[in-house]
């Protein structure tokens, strides 16, 4: 529910105007308050020149979420970091309103559905210069200025006085409040040079916690065995193991099938190399859901493996989950089994397409239940995989990988989240963007010497829940990366 807001302050000129027409009006002879005047009105745009928009409360800048180029992509704050996909030009529509144009898209700001009401989601559209797309410069203290639509007569507003990335930006009644007051900061004309291609935006996040060993892993997953220690299993020839009895220390431990899989052998063109396992414990044995695939392809299959105590050589090939063929608007790869508070049983997986689905599952058999494949996330056909659905509380935390892996050190991978009370959906992002429409709330990319992290798994141990990962050294190697996760007094998940 939105903030009940005070009452809007009134204006110095108003005050001033006010005690000016009393004087008039008496005839008497009257002191008129001194009133101060700003130095410049705020209210004044140079249209030749991009502006990053900086919200007073706050201090972060206005951001078209996720780089995105589509119509309809949500607007939100972010921290400042001057990229394109921040800078906005004000083109003149008369009457003194103007459209605010996205230096990286090329789109104007707009009121999702043209709406009247407090609340309705700021987002990106073609520019039509429809009213909805027009704002007036209403002047605020300290050099500030409000964006009022033509429209709706609402003011630009950051939801709920939120400081935090990612905070949707929506419009509502103006009242003058600091998180509807934005500072203009030129950043460069028109004319000038473009700024470089976007990437991530930048986040501030912690250093993965200290492993040591064997720790050069691709898309792990990592369960606490049930008489102690971990084992983690990731691509590799066969699917490799490594064990830890301290979640620290890591070795090497064989692999799945070291006598080779060639069940598989249709979906990888005679490749030993598997794909993004999941592990699981349950009913006294580990379950392995394991991908065979060759790159680019989406002439994939999502197989099962079972085993009573996890080593080398004890798993039995239980048979063939859910295949994709070149006909298929879907890959199946990247599988992850999630068991829901009913005790119902679902597999997640996707990549790249039209992005993560889900299906049923047999617990008895751990194989499909029924013939339904549901819709969970996607980037319309841009890169996105790896999910990872696990429930917290209230609610099912979707994480995924957005962009580009198996780059090295280039790689640009970066960890998403969403949640839903319900786990098969509807998920959404913390400004309330579907993840269906590409919404996700960024929770790590890369920083420092850490590149690429992506391809999660969670661990839930006794002490929490830990992100599981593999990143990329500035040498290129694959390495595991862990990290606990915590959860903010919203609900949402964060690294430290």
């Amino acid at each position: 529910m939105h903030r009940p807001h005070p009452p809007r302050r009134r204006h110095a000129r108003l005050t001033g105007a006010l005690a000016a027409l009393a004087a008039t009006l008496t005839g008497a002879v009257l002191v008129a308050p001194v009133v101060a005047a700003p130095a410049a009105y705020a209210a004044t745009v140079d249209t030749s020149t991009w502006y990053v928009l900086l919200a007073r409360h706050s201090g972060k800048a206005l951001d078209l979420y996720d780089l995105a180029t589509t119509d309809d992509a949500p607007i939100v704050q972010w921290a400042r970091n001057d990229g394109a996909w921040q800078q906005w030009r004000f083109v003149d529509s008369g009457d003194g309103h103007y459209r605010l144009r996205s230096r990286h898209s090329g789109k104007v700001l707009d009121i999702r559905g043209s709406s009247t009401a407090d609340g309705a989601q700021v987002v990106q559209w073609a520019d039509l210069n429809r009213a909805s797309q027009q704002f007036r410069l209403a002047d605020s203290a300290g050099g500030h200025v409000r964006l009022i639509n033509r429209h709706s007569g609402k003011a630009l507003d950051v939801w709920e006085r939120s400081t935090s990335d990612g905070a949707r930006v929506s419009q509502w009644t103006d009242w003058d409040g600091q998180n509807q007051q934005w500072q203009l900061v030129p950043v460069g004309t028109v004319d000038g040079p473009t700024p470089p291609p976007a990437t991530s935006p930048p986040g501030t996040y912690p250093a993965p916690m200290r492993v040591a060993g064997d720790i050069g892993v691709h898309d792990p997953t990592v369960v606490r065995r049930p008489n102690g220690g971990y084992l983690l299993a990731h691509t590799g020839n066969d699917i490799a193991l490594k064990t830890s009895t301290d979640r620290v220390t890591f070795r090497d431990a064989g692999a799945v099938f070291p006598g080779g899989a060639p069940w598989t052998t249709p979906y990888t063109g005679g490749s030993r190399n598997l794909w993004a396992p999941h592990l699981t414990y349950r009913n006294n044995q580990y379950h392995l859901y394991y991908s065979a695939s060759t790159f680019g392809s989406n002439r994939s299959a999502i197989f099962l493996a079972t085993s009573p105590t996890g080593t080398s050589g004890s798993w039995t090939d239980r048979g063939l989950v859910i295949e994709s063929r070149t006909s298929d608007d879907f890959n199946a790869i990247d599988p992850h089994l999630t068991v829901d508070d009913q005790g119902r049983w679902w597999l997640s997986f996707g990549s790249f397409w039209s992005g993560i689905k889900m299906v049923a599952i047999d617990p008895a058999t751990g194989r499909r239940a029924d013939a339904t494949v549901r819709a969970l996330a996607g980037r319309g056909g841009a890169a996105i995989e790896a999910p990872t659905l696990i429930r917290r509380g209230a609610y099912y935390y979707l994480f995924v990988s957005f962009d580009r892996c198996c780059q090295g050190a280039a790689s640009t991978y970066r960890v998403m989240v969403g949640r839903s009370t319900s786990v098969t959906g509807p998920f959404v992002d913390r400004s309330g963007a579907p993840m269906t429409a590409g919404g996700g709330t960024q929770i790590l990319a890369g920083h420092g010497a850490i590149n690429g992290p992506g391809h999660q798994d969670v661990l839930t141990d006794a002490d929490g829940d830990y992100l599981v990962y593999h990143y990329y050294a500035d040498n290129g190697a694959a390495l595991l990366g862990i990290n606990r996760l915590g959860y903010d007094a919203a609900g949402w998940p964060y690294l430290h």
